[in-house]
């Protein structure tokens, strides 16, 4: 009899598409070493852009795995578009931030420059930021990894790929950021030291609102987490 595991393995595309699987390397100590999956047992594969199908261990031995491509399977990913976009924390923050929103289903988390920033994100930064969002999707159950950009200066913002509401977080403002909904938004969070004067009129001017999460000042990715879950909140 078939028994269903809890694992899920991110795969390309083109790999969800097909009928079967060869599973090997650092895929197979995962699934075979680490989690333990046997033979006839069914796990869930997806995409990281929304595809997920069932797959059913067909074969096995010592070195790899033929899995059998099965139906479609529950993306398990919220219906509402958020978008993050955080003035870049520490990397070790960072990391957590990320980790976090992979698991809460944000769509993507976008870093950007600002006046009283720690420091900017590189290329190696976000290498590393996209493996922690991986291990984070497997572990979760969701089909779809976070896009993850930056370090992108705040004049780029309206040509961000991004749509609907966008809230500016500030501890000093009257609103309160508004939990669910469906309309697609972006958040904006602004670093240790708070957004300068000249950023909050030049976000404000380009469409943001003004709003916060309490009355508590939070650390920039405590804060992102925090308003991610609000608005992804049914």
């Amino acid at each position: 009899m078939t028994s269903e595991s809890a694992a899920n393995l991110l795969v390309t595309p083109e790999e969800l598409a097909g009928e079967s699987l060869r599973v090997e390397g650092d895929r197979y100590r995962h699934l075979f070493r680490a989690r333990r999956l046997a033979r006839d047992e069914r796990l869930r594969i997806v995409d990281g852009e929304g595809g997920a199908r069932w797959a059913e261990v067909a074969a096995l031995d010592r070195r790899h795995a033929e899995l059998r491509l099965l139906a479609a399977a529950p993306a398990n990913d919220p219906a509402r578009r958020v978008d993050l976009v955080v003035a870049a924390p520490r990397p070790e923050r960072a990391a957590w931030l990320v980790e976090k929103a992979t698991e809460l289903g944000v769509y993507a988390v976008r870093f950007v420059s600002s006046e009283r920033a720690v420091r900017g994100v590189d290329g190696k930064t976000l290498e590393r930021l996209r493996r922690i969002a991986v291990a984070a999707l497997e572990q979760c159950g969701g089909a779809r990894l976070p896009e993850l950009s930056g370090p992108h200066a705040l004049g780029e913002l309206p040509r961000l790929p991004t749509a609907g509401a966008w809230y500016l977080l500030d501890p000093m403002a009257s609103e309160t950021l508004p939990a669910g909904g469906d309309e697609a938004a972006a958040v904006l969070v602004g670093p240790e030291g708070g957004w300068s004067d000249q950023e909050v009129t030049m976000l404000a001017a380009a469409g943001a609102s003004r709003v916060r999460l309490g009355e508590r000042v939070l650390r920039v990715e405590t804060a992102a987490i925090a308003a991610a879950a609000l608005l992804l909140a049914s």
